[in-house]
């Protein structure tokens, strides 16, 4: 297993950035594929972003691609999400979820360990 701990989260006015970072712990975050995940009130946990263990692939969901950037320091046992050109629609509670698993998915039921969520909110 896993445990994870967002932070990075805050409020930013439409068009500015924040950095998430996920802090991992547990001897299979290596070998982890990594996740960002959203929910926003009264919707669904909806898929943002996922990593290989490796760092070499990656995956976004349509409405974040040419402005969300992941990456991982394995070595800081770390996982980040870069977020540029931030939209209101963007406003929700961010996780962090890992899979031991070399395949990249965007089901959330596919992740078996789950941080305590960063809030995001986006003003216009």
């Amino acid at each position: 297993q896993v445990q994870l701990v967002e932070s990075g989260g805050g409020l930013v006015q439409a068009g500015g950035s924040l950095r998430l970072s996920c802090a991992a712990s547990g001897r299979t975050f290596r070998t982890s594929v990594l996740g960002w995940f959203r929910q926003a009130p009264g919707k669904e946990r909806e898929f943002v972003s996922a990593i290989s263990w490796g760092g070499a692939s990656t995956r976004y969901a349509d409405s974040v691609v040419g402005r969300f950037t992941i990456s991982r320091d394995n070595a800081k046992n770390t996982v980040f999400l870069q977020m540029n050109t931030l939209k209101p629609e963007d406003t929700a509670i961010y996780y962090c979820a890992a899979r031991t698993s070399v395949l990249l998915t965007t089901n959330a039921a596919d992740y078996h360990s789950w941080g305590q969520g960063t809030q995001v909110t986006v003003s216009s």
